[in-house]
């Protein structure tokens, strides 16, 4: 049929480990491979062929007893050798004699195994599917995909393999089916968790290994639908049609043909994972609660946690939820809400109060329990003087009742503990800025803001359908600039709701200027502003000079460490004042060690910095502290990432030591945790006095780019030095930020662009004597050239870049310019020279430690051995790259390494491997811009092809001919013509 028949491509897994009993003395079979038994750990002899069919013709029957026929059927059928019974009893006098008679037993004239429940792992398998199909039907599906995967992960390659007879035939084909349906359900979770685009990968395989198997085909469409790629999911239909005209003569199930429909017709909820159903309303009762929000919205998981907690309190003593956080964030309606759909469980009243503990006068604990004990059928005159008393009598009177207490706006912990009730069937929901954590037993619940949906289903409720329906993305940049805020989306909708001569983007432009979006969020007696007063009043000097300073950072949230920075204390101080903050919902703990803040707390906690800063100059400072910090923790993460690269020696000197580490790992873990926050500061660090710092800053995180997954923003943060320093006339600045544009612009295959800031920063690099710069720029116009097919021209670069480099001492660069070099010796069918050229970089690679810098050098050999013909040693190069670019997280570098091994797996006709290379470049989304996609697709189409799916084939290359013809790139006419043959047949 023309399918190669290379190795089966199998996704890498984590193998389950063997499962053991805890005292490690008892047996372990396994049949979902090899036929092994071992005690402790170790091997045990299973002899002959025949003997092992025996071993599994006992194992498989889970205890029960085989008879002496049923075993010489098992082993060889209808024809048995003459001494088929003594051979049988021979082999079991031989297992008795390894597992012990206690385990192959002789039982009415014939023999059964008396293993443990855990002992073999097909047991251990089915135990673990029938857990993934419980934890399915309850909704738990990451649960059920972990069950799934350490079951598929127990087989060892071919179930029974090698072992003979017709019953271990049955039991091979029977299991391997059953792994397959496992593998099946799995995938099927996989897409409805999301994992639509990881999965693609995998099903390409399977469905080359399995071209008949149309529930795989019918997973794979899915798959390529919801990740973008309808093109290709309709194709593969078409591909499974004909096909099973071709071998079968029938049509498609109709289960495929619907799905091909859906797809056909954009389906939207086909392109969206399962979601899980909506939560039940509860009855409403008014009692002492106020009124609920006619229009209360969203918080479906927050009703339903605290609604089956109130639900269970029967039972419980002194159940008690405490919600915490920012004013605005609708604590109070979430609880109200919630107390009126539980009451139905509280027939004995709900009683409320507002404590008023955002204020400066707190509700006294004494005067709310005269206020319940009255409520409660207490006279006047029954209600003692003290606090204790209260107190006593308040839970003497709830004893025996099933009544719901909601304490509003709680101050803190000492304020609400005598309010509370001590006996069974009662329950209190407590609100409040503050986080309760000295409130023993109770249960706590941070509310964050709404989702977009809540917020606009919320803004749209208010202001009403007719006008959000024709101004849906107005209404959109309404409740993000409301930060999703319930309080500030009701202001928000009510001003609208009151002006019917204003439109959604009237008010949407009145929100978009951060200066004056505090001030229009105010609508009678609300304010937004009004709100984050009654926290920020209530703060100790140190706490709001801490909550003022670190609102100046732009970045999303800010680690212990970067803020200790700013505000130039100690570590543990930042700590104290930090978690402070944390308490009182002025700020939030994203994670430990680390803190953001909501973006209107932001804007507040800046207005605060104009309005209450005594020296003008404290907010500069504290920015280029910040700064600081970053340039000397990031240079320590490039030099430990780049022993003996000369750039960190170019680089601004800081006045903070920054943070050091021990180990790449950690440090790499440093730099992508703090990706957004570094190149936001960049962004903000564009003054005179900043520009050169956030520059070299760039050039430190430059990981950040090659990874691939920041490339955007770097790119953003590029433009905006390169502009700042042209306006200042900054040479050494802008040759530097000209070089980092020519890298990214390269990367995304964006020549044109490339080459002209390239040669710009050429000019820049000699007319500032910058090293950095007159090295580097030179080596990324070489690359540049080489994707050109300018090579008597990059050669000329990349021989001035090593002089450069040489110069001044860069071996890391010298290396890099070598291994660029051997590709133009490759263009020019130099190929002894470029083996020689890339040999040299990675020998300087390996003298210095650089191990990601090394997967470059083998990535340039390995191309160079491809030239040559000599495959295997360029697989090998080019897989050993691989495999440190992943283990460096460098996504952008793993797929072109994909690619190229495509590529190379092509030419070697292994078409399965190749198309599984190509689709985890596509997976990976992390290849380097539209061009570079462009490229995979026609490597795919080409596998494709020889995969007998050509309609698939078509697919991929008519989006890369759109890619390119796009771009302009020359690449079109190759793409034309391969589809030209396809069009035709």
């Amino acid at each position: 049929m023309g399918r190669d028949d290379g190795p089966r491509v199998r996704v890498p897994e984590q193998r389950a480990p063997e499962r053991q009993p805890a005292d490690g003395t008892d047996l372990y079979f396994s049949v979902l491979g090899p036929v092994r038994a071992r005690r402790n750990g170790e091997t045990l002899p299973s002899g002959s062929p025949q003997q092992r069919a025996l071993l599994t013709a006992l194992l498989l029957r889970g205890g029960h007893t085989a008879t002496a026929a049923e075993l010489i059927d098992a082993i060889w059928g209808d024809e048995p050798p003459s001494q088929a019974l003594a051979a049988v009893r021979t082999y079991a006098s031989r297992l008795r004699k390894i597992l012990g008679p206690q385990t192959l037993a002789s039982d009415s004239g014939g023999y059964a195994m008396r293993t443990g429940p855990d002992a073999l792992d097909v047991t251990v398998a089915e135990e673990l599917a029938a857990g993934a199909d419980k934890a399915r039907a309850a909704g738990d599906r990451g649960r059920a995909r972990v069950l799934l995967n350490k079951a598929l992960a127990l087989w060892d390659g071919e179930a029974l393999a090698s072992v003979p007879g017709p019953y271990a035939e049955n039991q091979r084909t029977r299991l391997e089916e059953w792994r397959l349906q496992l593998t099946e359900t799995r995938l099927d979770l996989d897409l409805e968790v999301g994992c639509h685009a990881e999965a693609v990968s995998e099903l390409t395989a399977l469905t080359a290994a399995h071209p008949l198997r149309e529930r795989l085909r019918e997973l794979l469409m899915v798959a390529l639908y919801r990740s973008g790629r309808q093109a290709e999911a309709l194709a593969v239909y078409a591909d499974t049609r004909r096909l099973l005209a071709e071998e079968l003569g029938v049509d498609p199930r109709p289960e495929l043909a619907q799905l091909q429909q859906r797809i056909l017709q954009a389906d939207e909820e086909l392109a969206r994972p399962a979601d899980d159903p909506a939560p039940a309303a509860a009855p409403v009762r008014p009692a002492q609660l106020p009124a609920t929000v006619p229009d209360f919205t969203g918080r479906a998981s927050f009703v339903r946690e605290l609604g089956d907690r109130l639900a269970t309190a029967e039972g419980s003593v002194m159940a008690v939820s405490a919600l915490a956080g920012i004013g605005g964030v609708g604590k109070t309606t979430l609880a109200v809400h919630v107390a009126h759909q539980a009451r139905k469980h509280f027939p004995d009243g709900q009683l409320y109060v507002d404590l008023q503990g955002a204020g400066s006068r707190a509700a006294e604990p004494e005067t709310v329990l005269g206020a319940f004990l009255r409520a409660l059928g207490t006279a006047d005159s029954a209600i003692p003087e003290s606090l204790d008393e209260r107190a006593a009598l308040y839970r003497s009177t709830l004893d025996g009742r099933r009544i719901l207490i909601l304490l509003d706006n709680a101050h803190d912990a000492a304020q609400i503990r005598p309010l509370l009730p001590g006996t069974t069937g009662c329950a209190a929901l407590v609100t409040s800025r503050v986080r309760m954590v000295d409130l023993a037993g109770a249960h706590l619940v941070d509310l964050d803001v709404m989702s977009p949906e809540e917020a606009l289903q919320l803004f749209t409720r208010i202001v009403g359908e007719e006008r959000i329906n024709s101004e849906r993305k107005a209404a959109l940049d309404v409740v993000a600039a409301c930060g999703f805020l319930p309080l500030a989306i009701r202001i928000a909708a009510s001003r609208l709701a009151s002006r019917r001569t204003w439109t959604v983007s009237v008010l949407a432009a009145k929100l978009a200027d951060e200066r004056r979006r505090l001030d229009e969020l105010q609508a009678g007696d609300l304010a937004v502003k009004a709100t984050f007063e009654l926290g920020y009043g209530q703060l100790e000097p140190a706490q709001a000079r801490a909550f003022r300073l670190l609102g100046l950072a732009d970045g999303p949230d800010i680690s212990l460490a970067a803020a200790a920075a700013l505000l130039n204390l100690e570590v543990h101080a930042a700590e104290d004042l930090l978690e402070a903050l944390v308490d009182t919902s002025l700020v939030e703990s994203a994670a430990p060690g680390r803190y953001r803040y909501h973006d209107l707390v932001r804007l507040y906690a800046r207005s605060c910095a104009e309005r209450d800063e005594k020296s003008p100059d404290e907010k500069e400072l504290a920015l280029s502290r910040l700064l600081d910090f970053y340039l000397a923790t990031a240079a320590g993460v490039y030099a430990l990432e780049r022993p003996g690269d000369r750039a960190v020696d170019h680089l601004e000197p800081s006045s903070h030591p920054g943070l050091s580490f021990a180990h790449r790992p950690s440090a790499l873990d440093w730099l992508y945790s703090e990706a957004d926050c570094l190149l936001a500061c960049v962004l903000q660090s564009l003054g005179r006095q900043t520009l050169r710092r956030a520059m070299d800053l760039l050039i430190a995180v430059k990981d950040l780019a090659e990874s691939g997954a920041n490339a955007r923003r770097y790119e953003a943060a590029a433009l905006a030095l390169r502009d700042a320093a042209m306006s200042i006339g900054d040479a050494r600045t802008e040759g530097r930020a000209r070089t980092t544009l020519t890298q990214v612009y390269s990367t995304a295959g964006r020549f044109e662009q490339a080459d002209a800031e390239a040669h710009r920063a050429m000019t820049l690099g000699i007319a500032a004597n910058d090293p950095w710069t007159s090295g580097n720029a030179p080596n990324e116009r070489g690359i540049l050239a080489i994707y050109r097919n300018q090579h008597a021209e990059g050669e000329a670069y990349l021989r001035s870049a090593i002089q450069a480099f040489r110069a001044d001492g860069n071996r890391p660069g010298e290396a890099s310019a070598l291994c660029n070099l051997s590709r133009i010796h490759l263009a020019l069918s130099r190929t002894d020279s470029a083996v020689d050229l890339a040999e040299q970089g990675i020998e300087i690679y390996d003298r210095l430690g650089l191990a990601l810098r090394l997967a470059n050098g083998r990535y340039a050999l390995g191309l160079a051995l491809a030239k040559a013909n000599r495959l295997p040693e360029a697989l090998e190069q080019l897989t050993q790259a691989l495999g440190i670019f992943h283990e460096n997280r460098q996504p952008l570098w793993e797929g072109v390494t994909h690619f190229r091994l495509a590529e190379v797996h092509l030419t070697a006709g292994r078409h399965t491997m190749s198309a599984a290379h190509a689709e985890q470049a596509i997976a990976l989304r992390g290849i380097g811009g539209e061009w570079r996609r462009g490229t995979v697709l026609t490597v795919l189409g080409r596998a494709l092809v020889q995969l007998e799916q050509p309609d698939r084939a078509r697919a991929c290359w008519t989006e890369a001919l759109s890619i390119y013809e796009q771009l302009g790139s020359v690449e079109a006419e190759e793409v034309r013509a391969l589809l030209s043959p396809v069009a035709a047949a």
